[in-house]
């Protein structure tokens, strides 16, 4: 079935990267056969969650975890756990904060945009959100400040590389000051899926991760951490959590994804990307004003993409308009421009074939050399 014909869409090269806007992840033929499967068949939904929990503390070392529509809806529905508990009164009254703890920490370096604002997801909950330091710099001195302050309900604390990259204070220090106040901290690891493990060590109480990103399974976000408040983030499902259930494709999806997670090579699967990013170099290597190296992923996973430096005069073009360039045709090819003002831009080859990268480097070499 040819759905861009019938829909009239157009193609898609990604170059990007596991993003949102362009759908998530290619889902990987182990995992599309148990959602489709899934499909097929009734469940009773607590059930499902439940096998999802143990599964989710197998693989990430938590004492339980539960799957939700998407990272945000689990940081929204995390911070509405810490204020509820499992009193279903609490949770009906939500996002109605009155009489409980509600003042959210989150470091200012840490407000990210990924197509929402963080600090509104966690106002969805109803709660009251303090943003701690300057965008480059916030003290330990400060967060405990906010501490000693009283009725804060949790700490969010974003493990991303769109926050301020230095001058923040670290997760395991969050952590200490956050808990030496009984407070508990929600972990943003929405493209950290690879470091659940890691980031559930710190002790967070919670870590949300995609399940569509480097997972490459079906829309949904997995929750990993403390029995008591994974109970309650699932029981927001009879209130503001309602429209954003999980469906048993998402569950499914989710748990197939750890699952071929548990048995996949990691280091072959390294090599792969390796050599795709090689392969991007040497088809680059002799475009005039284009100045190539490798960027290593700056969270700290197991892959690199290739960076392409223009310099306008040479190559009669600026990042941005290289990058519309390549945009507008079918397929449209979608780089990595996060930094396109910066003056670069990066390929990212993990969502691509070997023939397509070949193409989006010989589209590439056709805009700047007029060719």
């Amino acid at each position: 079935m040819n759905l861009f014909e019938k829909y009239k869409l157009r193609r898609v090269i990604n170059a990007c990267g596991k993003m949102t806007h362009l759908c998530g992840a290619i889902v990987l033929p182990e995992i599309a056969e148990e959602a489709y499967e899934s499909l097929r068949h009734f469940f009773v939904l607590d059930e499902l969650q439940a096998a999802a929990g143990r599964l989710i503390a197998e693989s990430t070392g938590a004492e339980s975890g539960c799957v939700t529509a998407c990272t945000s809806a689990g940081i929204t529905l995390g911070v509405a756990a810490t204020m509820s508990g499992n009193s279903v009164a609490r949770v009906l009254q939500l996002p109605d904060t009155t009489g409980m703890p509600n003042r959210v920490l989150i470091q200012k370096g840490h407000c990210v945009n990924y197509g929402q604002p963080i600090t509104q997801a966690i106002r969805l909950s109803g709660a009251v959100v303090v943003e701690v330091g300057t965008i480059n710099r916030c003290l330990p001195e400060e967060l405990r400040l906010q501490l000693e302050r009283g009725q804060v309900t949790a700490v969010v604390h974003v493990e991303s590389h769109h926050t301020a990259r230095s001058g923040w204070v670290r997760l395991p220090q969050v952590v200490q000051l956050a808990h030496e106040f009984g407070v508990p901290v929600i972990v943003d690891g929405a493209a950290q899926d690879m470091r659940l493990k890691e980031l559930i060590q710190t002790g967070a109480d919670l870590v949300i991760t995609s399940a569509h990103k480097y997972l490459c399974s079906t829309t949904g976000g997995i929750v990993a951490g403390r029995q008591q408040l994974i109970d309650a983030v699932y029981l927001q499902n009879k209130g503001i959590g309602r429209p954003m259930k999980a469906g048993k494709e998402a569950i499914i999806g989710a748990m197939a994804a750890l699952k071929y997670r548990q048995h996949q090579d990691i280091a072959a699967w390294t090599t792969v990307q390796d050599r795709r990013v090689e392969r991007i170099l040497g088809l680059l290597a002799d475009v005039p004003g284009l100045a190539l190296s490798v960027d290593p992923d700056p969270n700290g996973c197991p892959f690199s993409r290739a960076r392409l430096a223009l310099d306008p005069a040479l190559c009669r073009h600026t990042a941005e308009s290289l990058r519309d360039a390549l945009a507008d045709g079918d397929p449209t090819i979608v780089v990595r421009a996060h930094h396109a003002e910066e003056g670069y831009l990066n390929l990212d080859a993990i969502e691509m074939t070997d023939d397509e990268v070949e193409y989006v480097c010989a589209a590439i070499r056709r805009v700047l050399t007029n060719g």
